[in-house]
């Protein structure tokens, strides 16, 4: 860390400039501080002496002097036989970070363990985002659970992990995942499950909660934007706990990916618009579905169409009755337990007109 320099601001932590000294120093007296201060010292970010708020993204909360205090000599002690110099330089530091955290309180951003890092830290960045999995990859040794939404799996997004996953494996990590149905269809995913064999296994759901990825049941990673480029990393006993429960009762209800699809037991129906049809019962839009179904808006409505086709409804509205007709507004589990099949009759009730 001390080491780590920038093309504006060419210091490490162990010689702040003095922008940085006064805004840093500022942000660990009063908390935090706005964005918009670090704006001329982007030194404090790029070194980790500021971090988002998890609370509030328009502010900058600091990195606690103590937690500061040991990165420092950390770095020192693997470069002592490179530079005599450094060490003088990073002591000097010490002191300098020692006194001023004797000016402020404990407090739950110092008392944050070392070792396992904050509860919930903010990752701005791809590149950040990718040096945090993979520090807590290197740490894994018994097993990593993931939630993967979306559709089809591409495969940038598939090699992206890859090296992880071939590392994990190496050391006989143990991997499950869980994606949506449409994923199924993707001949990258079933390369890449293939290609890792018996150390991952893989599930689907119609739909799945939002990416989650969760190393050794202790450090779990979830997106911060819409955009996934920026991400929290969690440590929270508590949170863990609950992404854990979350996701086990979610792999119970999945279907393994090299068992089929069960028969929706409507003739006419398939797996897809029969959840489809569960969230148009919802009152959910055709957007919403597809993005939770993980397929394009156009394949929802043409889903849609052939529903209304089947069910003999001309609008959305006899729509919604012909599904709560047939059982499909409740999903599986509140299907008919003997197949229904969709006469002529049916489809020409008064009803379906």
């Amino acid at each position: 860390m001390a080491g780590h320099a920038t093309d504006e601001h060419p210091h490490g932590a162990d010689r702040l400039c003095d922008a940085g000294d006064r805004v840093y120093s500022r942000a660990v007296r009063r908390g935090r501080v706005p964005r918009t201060d670090a704006e001329p010292v982007p030194c404090l970010l790029e070194l980790a002496l500021l971090h988002p708020d998890p609370d509030d993204m328009d502010w900058l909360v600091p990195t606690a002097p103590q937690e500061v205090m040991t990165r420092l000599l950390r770095g020192v002690y693997d470069e002592v036989s490179e530079s005599h110099r450094r060490v003088g330089s990073a002591v000097a530091a010490f002191e300098w970070y020692a006194g001023l955290g004797r000016r402020i309180q404990a407090s739950a951003m110092a008392s944050a363990s070392l070792e396992g890092g904050a509860a919930i830290r903010v990752l701005d960045g791809l590149s950040r985002i990718q040096a945090a999995m993979d520090d807590a990859t290197e740490a894994c040794t018994r097993e990593v659970l993931t939630v993967q939404p979306g559709g089809i799996r591409r495969e940038p997004e598939l090699t992206e992990g890859l090296h992880r996953a071939l590392t994990l494996r190496s050391r006989g990590v143990r991997m499950r995942d869980l994606y949506t149905h449409v994923a199924r269809h993707g001949q990258g995913l079933l390369n890449y499950l293939e290609l890792m064999g018996d150390a991952v296994e893989a599930r689907t759901l119609d739909e799945v909660v939002d990416r989650l990825i969760l190393f050794d049941r202790t450090v779990a990673f979830i997106p911060a934007n819409a955009d996934h480029t920026m991400a929290l990393e969690l440590r929270h006993p508590a949170l863990i706990e609950y992404f854990v429960t979350v996701f086990d009762r979610l792999w119970r209800l999945a279907i393994p990916v090299a068992a089929a699809l069960p028969d929706t037991g409507i003739e006419g129906i398939s797996h897809r618009e029969q959840s489809i049809a569960a969230l148009l019962a919802d009152g959910h839009q055709d957007a919403v579905i597809a993005e939770r179904l993980g397929i394009s808006v156009r394949t929802c409505r043409a889903h849609i169409a052939r529903l209304s086709e089947t069910l003999g409804a001309a609008s959305r509205t006899q729509l919604g009755v012909r599904i709560a007709q047939v059982g499909l507004d409740g999903a599986s589990s509140r299907l008919p337990d003997v197949p229904v099949q969709l006469t002529p009759a049916d489809r020409e009730s008064p009803t379906a007109r």
